[in-house]
């Protein structure tokens, strides 16, 4: 059985400034298949080869695969339908497979505007994807798929979600194959060397408003520190990655095994740097421990400040104030730790002002890095349900932290892009011309000019932010911006989709499942549980 995985085409100006970036999907997936005993694989990345359409079928006449299988998150799910579509036209005989966070929750409206799938692959896809595989191996698919757990399907005009499948729960035993990746393609700018993503844990003890993450991974997992470092010296040694960045939505959560995980690496002196998502509390609690996170090669850790005034911060339910969010920031630099903000803006109650505010902050928090970033409600998000009716763009294609989705009652969506521009160009003139030069020596110093250098280079292009396809050149020119929403596009009738999640995790503090934002809230994992299994 020949298999062929696709990563779709999608670029949007946002994380991607940075370089190119492996898509793990694919090798957790292809070790899954080799274990199983499936080996005829090819991946195929259309996003970081740009390939066209037409390149994309010239591949498919050429492979002639059994089954197709993609992935997307919400962005990328219009190109991944029309990819499995190229595939359908050229291969008419093959399986077409889709998974990824979008199509689990979005199965009913995926399948109804992309009929060409075959099927879809709801939650994690290692265990999953191996029991669709040994079903089509056994010759009668249709009359069999109903006894595929966790998957979507049409049959006649109704689509049907068998029961969920249970969590991968020995994240320890996944082999990822990382050779299906090209290496040579996945550099990170602001270093100039190989970068992977692996992972330590899937889920989050958290339930956040604004989030989706522990809905998808439904239950918190945590791995052998000492496996995640074998992994790290693995793509080292047999794939000259020169940086990694963990995958996890917030690694520092279980404090035990992040320190260990930290002294891992010290002790196998693997001279390596990395960087982490976490959260602002995380911080401060390790506040004494900030120094061993750095000789382990931590680099650049992002906040999740999101937000600046007060008022945002409560709608995300957070807890963290914004004195907090500055000594944090501050304690990281003492460590000799490249830190990035993260502010959302584009809620509907943005103001001129506030967005002026959060620059302010910015400068006087002296972060390292800043980043603006719209808010974008997830559509299988809770809050996106509880926004209702504010929300009327569902082009979800633009759905990228980068465009507007959210019109503010007080500007319109030009102008929140023109300020916003105005707060990066602000920032990052003074960094350049007061700040880096001047960062001392060492890894810090090259690592920050390395990030202006990126930033510059993707300014350059015209792709940060996705401003030349957006028409947008600078204040003159806020007039004629023009974010090319499909106003065709409708809000999805999700009233049928499962939304149950588990935790396994006891959390300390005054509500159990208290919905907070990356960067924010009190709660912590009790000591007695925090090992993990």
């Amino acid at each position: 059985m020949r298999i062929l995985l696709l990563h779709p085409n999608y670029h949007s100006g946002g994380a991607e400034i940075a370089g190119n970036w492996p898509p793990a999907w694919a090798a957790y997936i292809a070790g899954a298949l080799r274990k199983a005993g499936f080996g005829d694989i090819r991946f195929v990345d259309a996003m970081t080869n740009d390939l066209s359409d037409e390149q994309v079928r010239q591949i498919l006449s050429e492979e002639k695969p059994d089954v197709v299988g993609a992935t997307a998150i919400t962005p990328s799910i219009y190109k991944a339908e029309r990819l499995l579509q190229i595939a359908k036209e050229v291969c008419p005989a093959a399986l077409t497979v889709l998974g990824g966070i979008h199509a689990t929750f979005m199965y009913q409206q995926v399948l109804t505007e992309a009929p060409w799938i075959d099927a879809i692959v709801r939650g994690e896809g290692e265990e999953i994807f191996v029991d669709l595989l040994r079903t089509l191996a056994g010759g009668n698919w249709i009359e069999a798929r109903r006894n595929v757990r966790g998957i979507a399907f049409r049959e006649g005009e109704k689509v049907i979600a068998t029961p969920a499948a249970p969590t991968v729960k020995n994240l320890d035993a996944i082999a990822p194959d990382w050779s299906v990746l090209e290496w040579s393609k996945y550099i990170y700018i602001p270093m100039g060397k190989r970068v992977a993503i692996p992972n330590m844990a899937r889920g989050c003890p958290f339930t956040c408003s604004f989030c989706s993450q522990w809905k998808f991974w439904r239950d918190y997992r945590i791995r052998d520190p000492k496996r995640v470092v074998d992994e790290i010296e693995q793509l080292i040694r047999d794939h000259d990655v020169g940086f990694f960045i963990l995958a996890d939505e917030e690694p520092t959560i279980n404090k035990k095994k992040f320190v260990a995980f930290c002294e891992e690496l010290i002790r196998r002196d693997l001279k390596i740097l990395w960087g982490i998502n976490t959260r602002v509390t995380d911080i401060l609690r390790d506040e004494a421990l900030l120094p061993l996170y750095r000789k382990a090669g931590l680099i650049h850790v992002s906040l999740g400040t999101e937000a600046a005034a007060q008022l945002k911060l409560d709608r995300f339910n957070k807890e963290t104030t914004v004195a907090q969010n500055k000594k944090a920031i501050q304690l990281l630099r003492d460590a000799g730790i490249v830190v990035e903000a993260q502010f959302i803006v584009g809620l509907e109650n943005e103001t001129r002002e506030t967005l002026e505010e959060t620059y302010q902050m910015a400068r006087d928090w002296k972060p390292d890095l800043a980043n603006w970033a719209m808010y974008t409600p997830w559509p299988f998000s809770d809050l996106f349900r509880e926004l209702g009716d504010k929300v009327e763009v569902f082009d979800y294609a633009k759905y990228n932290f980068v465009t507007p989705i959210m019109k503010p009652d007080a500007m319109e969506r030009s102008e929140l892009l023109d300020r916003v521009m105005h707060n990066y160009r602000r920032f990052y003139m003074n960094k350049a011309l007061f700040s880096y030069p001047w960062a001392g020596t060492g890894e810090r110093r090259r690592y920050l000019l390395g990030c202006l250098k990126a930033f510059l280079r993707s300014g350059f292009e015209r792709k940060f932010y996705d401003l030349g396809r957006v028409n947008y050149w600078g204040p003159q020119s806020k007039g004629k911006v023009d974010f090319g929403f499909d106003a065709s596009r409708k809000r999805a009738d999700t009233s049928g989709v499962e939304w149950k999640t588990s935790h396994n995790r006891k959390i300390s503090g005054p509500r159990q499942a208290e919905i907070m934002a990356c960067g924010g809230g009190t709660e912590q994992i009790e000591d007695a549980t925090a090992a993990g299994p």
